[in-house]
């Protein structure tokens, strides 16, 4: 008799590594999360290495499948034994998953930028401002003992998680084909009894389909520096480290094991949509609201804008404006810009809001950009509207040799536990992919080279092949067509975590606390692990700090034509009609010129 999917055990996969644990998970978020609810898995826990970077997109692909999303990540953590043990953190509620943000945090900010330290003393004996993270409130503990670990060395481990967690820890047992699997297991369950710990069934995922193994040994190997050849038992033995289907799961694990799985699971509620994002509030004076300390500012700044009197269309503008900001409750990331943009010009540093910021009225008042609302019939719908329900986003430039006296403001004025640049994965592309991949695969390095630099020419197949042949390599050979599917699997794939040019994430409390902060590579800085679209998917502002050289040499500019004219001229003075300059546009003149600069750009201007 078959087995129907009802008569099958439920299960939910609680160790699974994406492609954001750098270099070893060999599946994107979005795949694994789809695999596991094609299967009928009951919840999915993402838990890469010491990060959340991946968290979202998971979170985003979960919705979609109505799949439960346990949020987690896993550590390797060094004992004064000299134990180095995997210990896996599940979030349980809002205020563990804040405590697992800040143990990332903390476990980042010891290391050099792409590594982590974490000690075992950090759970029972943490540093003053961790306090609070004593045992990992609010998270459930895994220990992922080493395959064919002893029973001594086990207990030994086993005795510290217990006294540590308590009742929130757990063993896991994960039975992947290998060799001593069943005396894997006995060492498990017999230290589970010993320690009355119940025990997990994990899979210890790293890929969502089998056929992924090739791409899995590539990865290996790139973060080793050496070939697959090379690597030996640095690699898996085999590729059972995929989601299984449940009657596989069935076949191999203890059921009870199994059944803990789905009680575990059933006790993280924690989910992503309740992240409340919240600004600063020492923006706003004590005798102040945010709406009328917006609305004071704004007539204040037009006033000054306009000393003859404010025309009336423009009064009707900001009076429109400044009811829908209150009505979504966007005053604080207005006034937070305003701040920013004061403090700039009171150090006279030259600055420019663009986009469609220029679209209002409330940014011209404030100083955020020189686009006079009076004259133009810019809708600012384009820029902040009800129905669409997106957040504001207003990037303002600044002399590219004076921006980093802006983000040292910030970071002084809100803290860096409070203020922190947006991410940016760093992706494989063509050249990256086919290079790194070839030298994985032991290819000759003068033919890597040729065929990387060749890679624009990658457009199809019969592309590739006559570039191979060119190389002097067999295009149906086995390594080349070996070459080409795992470069091919290789794009796309996130290569590192950078920092955003100027992209800026700044929290009422703990910035940590909402999301993972680790260094930049660039010192004085520090970075959020999610990117911009991680943030505009959870519907959380950021604020782009940018340096534009384009400034910096107005700037000059202007420092050259005060000098001459014997009075100050500034951005504002630059006259409105000024049709010489626009008869240079029209015959795309425009070389070095800021944003009309580009050959397709310079075609276009003329036909305008």
């Amino acid at each position: 008799m078959v087995p129907t999917a009802s008569s099958l055990p439920a299960y939910a996969e609680l160790q699974c590594a994406s492609n954001f644990s750098f270099l070893r998970g060999a599946s994107h978020p979005e795949q694994l999360v789809a695999r596991a609810a094609a299967l009928g898995y009951s919840a999915l826990a993402i838990t890469d290495e010491c990060s959340l970077a991946g968290v979202v997109r998971a979170h985003v692909e979960a919705r979609r499948h109505a799949l439960s999303l346990i949020i987690g990540s896993q550590f390797r953590v060094h004992t004064e034994e000299g134990d180095c043990l995997t210990l896996i953190a599940l979030v349980m509620n809002r205020e563990g998953y804040g405590n697992l943000c800040e143990l990332i945090t903390l476990a980042r900010s010891r290391a050099e930028k792409g590594d982590y330290r974490l000690r075992a003393a950090d759970f029972t004996h943490p540093e003053d401002p961790y306090r609070h993270l004593r045992t990992l409130p609010d998270c459930l503990l895994l220990l992922a003992p080493d395959y064919g670990i002893s029973l001594a060395k086990l207990n030994r481990q086993a005795t510290w998680l217990k006294a540590a967690f308590g009742a929130r820890a757990y063993l896991a047992l994960s039975l992947l084909y290998r060799g001593q699997d069943e005396q894997h297991k006995r060492v498990v369950m017999q230290t589970s009894a010993l320690h009355s710990m119940g025990v997990v069934a994990t899979g210890d995922v790293c890929m969502h389909i089998r056929s992924r193994k090739p791409l899995q040994d590539v990865l290996a190997a790139i973060r080793l520096g050496q070939s697959v050849a090379q690597c030996g038992h640095a690699l898996f033995p085999n590729a059972e480290q995929h989601f299984r289907s449940r009657l596989r799961l069935a076949n191999i694990y203890p059921h009870e094991t199994l059944h803990a799985t789905t009680q575990l699971a059933a006790r993280c509620q924690f989910s992503l949509d309740m992240l409340r994002y919240e600004y600063p509030d020492e923006l706003v004076p004590r005798d102040h609201t945010p709406t009328s300390y917006l609305r004071e500012q704004t007539w204040a700044g037009a006033h000054r804008r306009f000393p003859s009197g404010i025309p009336a269309n423009v009064q009707q503008q900001i009076e429109h404006e400044l009811t829908l900001i209150a009505e979504l409750a966007y005053e604080p990331y207005f006034l937070t810009v305003y701040d920013i943009v004061s403090f700039a010009r009171h150090r006279h540093i030259l600055c420019q809001g663009r986009g469609s910021a220029a679209n209002s009225a409330v940014c011209y008042c404030l100083g955020i950009t020189e686009v006079d609302p009076a004259r133009s019939s810019l809708l600012f719908e384009r820029f902040i509207s009800k129905e669409r329900n997106e957040p504001p986003d207003i990037d303002v430039d600044f002399e590219h040799q004076r921006r980093e006296e802006v983000i040292q403001y910030i970071y002084e004025k809100y803290g860096r536990h409070r203020a922190a640049l947006t991410g940016v994965v760093i992706s494989y592309r063509g050249r990256s992919a086919l290079r790194d991949a070839g030298k994985a695969l032991g290819v000759d390095l003068s033919i890597v080279d040729r065929l990387a630099q060749s890679y624009r020419r990658w457009e199809s197949e019969t592309g590739l092949e006559d570039i191979f042949t060119e190389c002097g390599m067999d295009p149906a050979s086995s390594i080349a067509r070996s070459w080409q599917k795992i470069a091919g699997d290789l794009m796309g794939f996130p290569r590192h975590l950078s920092q955003h040019p100027g992209g800026f994430v700044i929290a009422r409390d703990k910035l940590s606390r909402l999301v993972p902060i680790e260094k930049a590579t660039m010192a004085g800085r520090s970075v959020v692990q999610w990117d911009k679209d991680d943030l505009d998917a959870l519907g959380l502002l950021k604020i782009d700090i940018l340096a534009l050289g384009m400034l910096s040499a107005l700037r000059r500019s202007f420092e050259l034509i005060s000098a001459q004219l014997g009075e100050p001229f500034e951005l504002q003075d630059i006259p409105a009609e000024d049709a010489a300059t626009y008869a240079m546009i029209s015959k795309a003149d425009t070389v070095g010129v800021f944003q009309i600069e580009s050959r397709a750009q310079m075609s276009m201007l003329p036909r305008l």
